[in-house]
């Protein structure tokens, strides 16, 4: 018989349901609506299903893959555990193959609701991404608009950064260290203090970065001048963590208290049970990312490399991301009006005769 709307029974079902059978395929499921024209509605939509072949939905094979199988092998191939976790709890043993760009759009507001773009971009989409193309799912994820956040150039002149580091050495010697190797490094924040005694080759010059953002370790090459001061960090130690301070255990007020200093603003005394007005100041916009945004426009301006370099030292992997300091390598480029035609002859020759 043909497809046919059974109306709401008390006591049985508050909705519409569908049965009968259309081009040999038998149907009897609820519509999820009580409303009459809602449901009339879902039964158009499941008659062009069925002639499509959409319906029934085609159960996968056995052995078909699914996210929990996909991603435990991206895991056990190195990939980034961090926010797997998450997914493999929304996802579990879906198939890949109803996994697509809807599913995972669905996904990343479901688990992220309140996140920026940014973040819903690093924590679903790209691990999401990685997993499918491991399991040999060739896919072109459209990533949320403002995926790669808000570009940010601004940095600290020379000596607003001596300053500051200069400000912090009167307070706390290790923090001021850790904010030149910030400086001298381009390295985030995390990545600094997640570094260990055992890291460190004070000999040669060399700090190993293991976990990274973009999930490539990499080597830094440590200034000269930073060696003295991250010996005396060190002391007589020779494992466990290097800073003598936790992560998040106080640094930003640290680097607010630091800036204050540099700019010669009076901080803020603290108040049982009351939370402190940081006063405005020049320096107030310097996070401690901003010295990253310093290292690599001091690359550019003074050691004069270009986008290549920094991508080559492993600070970035996009060279896109490297080229947003191209602006600071502009002045040879600039150098080059003095050579355009002189129009101001009649102006400065008026200015001589007055």
């Amino acid at each position: 018989m043909p497809l046919k709307l059974v109306p709401p029974r008390a006591g049985k079902s508050p909705n519409w349901t569908i049965r009968g059978s259309y081009c040999g395929i038998p149907v009897d499921r609820s519509t999820k609506t009580h409303r009459e024209a809602a449901a009339r509605r879902e039964l158009a939509k499941l008659e062009k299903a069925i002639e499509c072949g959409e319906y029934p939905p085609k159960r996968p094979e056995p052995d078909a893959p699914t996210f929990l199988s996909a991603a435990v092998k991206y895991m056990r191939s190195g990939g980034e555990r961090e926010n797997v976790g998450r997914l493999i709890a929304h996802f579990g043993e879906k198939p890949l193959t109803e996994i697509g760009q809807p599913e995972i759009d669905a996904a990343a507001l479901e688990l992220y609701p309140n996140a920026a773009p940014a973040t819903r971009n690093r924590k679903v989409y790209t691990p999401i991404s990685a997993i499918l193309h491991t399991a040999g799912i060739d896919i072109r994820l459209k990533r949320p608009a403002g995926a790669k956040g808000r570009i940010v150039t601004q940095f600290l002149r020379p000596e607003d950064a001596a300053a500051i580091i200069s400000a912090a050495e009167q307070e706390d010697p290790a923090f001021a260290t850790l904010l030149a190797l910030l400086v001298y490094s381009g390295c985030r924040i995390g990545e600094v203090m997640r570094m260990k005694i055992e890291d460190l080759n004070l000999d040669h010059r060399w700090a190993y970065i293991g976990k990274t953002k973009n999930g490539d370790p990499r080597t830094v090459l440590l200034r000269a001048s930073l060696v003295g001061p991250l010996q005396d960090v060190v002391g007589g130690r020779t494992e466990g963590p290097l800073w003598p301070f936790r992560a998040g255990g106080g640094l930003k007020d640290r680097l607010v208290r630091a800036k204050l200093r540099a700019c010669g603003v009076a901080g803020p005394k603290r108040q049982k049970g009351k939370s402190r007005r940081i006063p405005h100041h020049r320096l107030s916009w310097a996070g401690f990312h901003a010295f990253r945004h310093t290292w690599a426009t001091w690359m550019r301006r003074y050691g004069k490399t270009d986008v290549h370099g920094l991508v080559a030292t492993g600070n970035w992997r996009d060279p896109r991301s490297a080229a947003r300091y191209q602006h600071v390598a502009a002045h040879k480029e600039w150098a080059l009006v003095e050579e355009l035609p002189d129009v101001m002859w009649k102006i400065r020759g008026k200015a001589k005769r007055e």
